[in-house]
């Protein structure tokens, strides 16, 4: 087989290349530009373009099958040479499909927790030695690609993201996986540049749940109303199996979960967490692993990368990065780290980065999201709103939408300032964003904060 990529430089399309390679495939890709780590993994295989740009040329009638990343516009070169040569063109999500189609497909779905609750079990599935694919929208720790593809696994894991799927397919991923296990963690608007009313979002993740195959399952969180609704639609077609919370005790080290008259110590704390591992606990059910063996396995699972992940730590601080960017994601971490540092002060900063995140209309959504934190700071960046054509915001605004007593800063600097002048001995500091705060090593941050402890 031939595969050609465009657009091969995105952080999901060279995994796929890679897996595709690393399976006997030959294949070939281009893009613009291509960033760290995507360049190295890529050239480490032998397949990273060897110049930038999109040339016609790179498109032949023996190539079997042409991938097209969202990073690619409808009139890229390389597109219109392969419609032009009538060659099979697939979308990211509807080429996994291809892959899969006599697999056992596992949908993991939700606004929150998807790359958390597929960490959980690809961990279990790693320690109890269950071979199966894969598909993580994160670079995890101890994987050196986020795709396996096989002829021998019977499952393929694939986290379900519900943005779209192409330049010229504006379904959303998981709508093309058909799933046979599906998990929905919740439901909070989200991407509402392409989803532009809270009902239009929610309509998603029924019809991802209508795609799910007839005598199989949901697994759901019973917490959310939404997804409550949207579950009792299947009853009958499909096996429904609801999650919950469940008793947890904070410890020192993580956590305590109490499950079937057993205590099973854990280092991942907070509600949203725990609920994440029930969730993942009955997927794996669904595949023949028992909740014992689960629960088990999970005593060394410290998270997935960018997910309450701790940067530094000593007796009198601990500094924690975390993914969130979204109202019930800052709800959820500031919660989370509140009642596992319960004696400490906490001090949350978050940078609004996501097109969502910093339009006008959408910030009133965050009203005490960060209630939690003890210290609260909302960065954002003019030119980052400048240069998603978006109506400019200022201070006023952001701490109106956020509510409560929040410092609101728009130069890096004052992040700085702020975080070296209110943290002290028994502070837990968390630093929420999808990007740095326009240049914030964290290492290095925790490390003077250390030294001046």
């Amino acid at each position: 087989m031939r595969v050609h990529f465009i657009a091969i430089g995105g952080s999901a399309m060279h995994n796929l290349a890679i897996a595709l390679h690393r399976k006997g495939y030959t294949v070939s890709g281009s893009d613009d530009e291509i960033f760290e780590p995507s360049k190295s993994r890529l050239q480490k295989e032998g397949i990273l373009p060897e110049k930038m740009g999109w040339f016609a040329s790179n498109v032949s009638d023996d190539i079997d099958a042409v991938i097209l990343g969202m990073h690619a516009r409808e009139d890229n070169l390389e597109l219109l040479k392969a419609k032009e040569l009538n060659l099979p063109i697939f979308s990211y999500p509807e080429y996994l499909y291809e892959q899969s189609k006599e697999k056992i497909r596992i949908v993991i779905g939700g606004s929150h927790g998807k790359t958390t609750i597929t960490s959980m079990i690809l961990h279990a599935c790693k320690a109890l030695n269950y071979d199966v694919d894969y598909m993580v929208g994160a670079q995890l720790e101890g994987y050196d690609c986020m795709v396996k593809l096989s002829d021998e696994a019977k499952f393929i894991i694939l986290e379900g993201d519900e943005y779209l799927s192409s330049p010229i397919d504006r379904r959303p991923k998981f709508h093309l996986y058909k799933p046979h296990i599906a998990l929905l963690s919740g439901i909070a608007w989200d991407h509402i540049n392409v989803f532009p009313t809270f009902e239009n979002y929610v309509s998603q993740f029924e019809i991802f749940c209508q795609m799910i195959e007839d005598q199989g399952a949901l697994v759901y969180n019973s917490t959310d109303l939404e997804i409550q609704k949207i579950a009792v639609k299947q009853e009958g077609r499909i096996d429904l199996i609801p999650y919950h919370t469940p008793n947890y005790q904070p410890t020192n080290s993580g956590t305590t979960l109490m499950w079937n008259s057993k205590n099973y110590d854990l280092k991942i704390f907070g509600e949203h967490n725990l609920q994440n591992l029930i969730g993942a606990m009955n997927v794996c059910q669904k595949m023949g692993i028992s909740n014992e063996d689960f629960l088990n396995s999970m005593s060394k699972f410290t998270g997935a990368g960018k997910r309450l992940q701790k940067v530094v730590e000593n007796r009198d601080f601990v500094l924690f990065k975390d993914f969130a960017h979204s109202p019930s994601k800052l709800k959820a971490t500031t919660k989370a780290v509140k009642e596992q540092f319960s004696d400490r002060k906490v001090i949350a900063c978050m940078e609004l980065h996501t097109f969502s995140s910093l339009k006008k209309e959408f910030l009133p959504h965050y009203e005490n999201s960060m209630k939690m934190a003890d210290m609260a700071l909302v960065y954002f960046s003019p030119a980052v709103v400048a240069h998603k054509k978006l109506d400019p915001i200022s201070k006023d605004i952001v701490s109106a939408g956020f509510g409560g007593d929040i410092q609101v800063a728009n130069e890096t600097d004052e992040v700085i300032d702020f975080i070296h002048n209110n943290v002290t001995k028994d502070s837990v500091l968390l630093m929420m964003s999808s990007g740095n705060f326009d240049g914030i090593d964290y290492d290095q941050l925790g490390n003077e904060i250390i030294e001046k402890l």
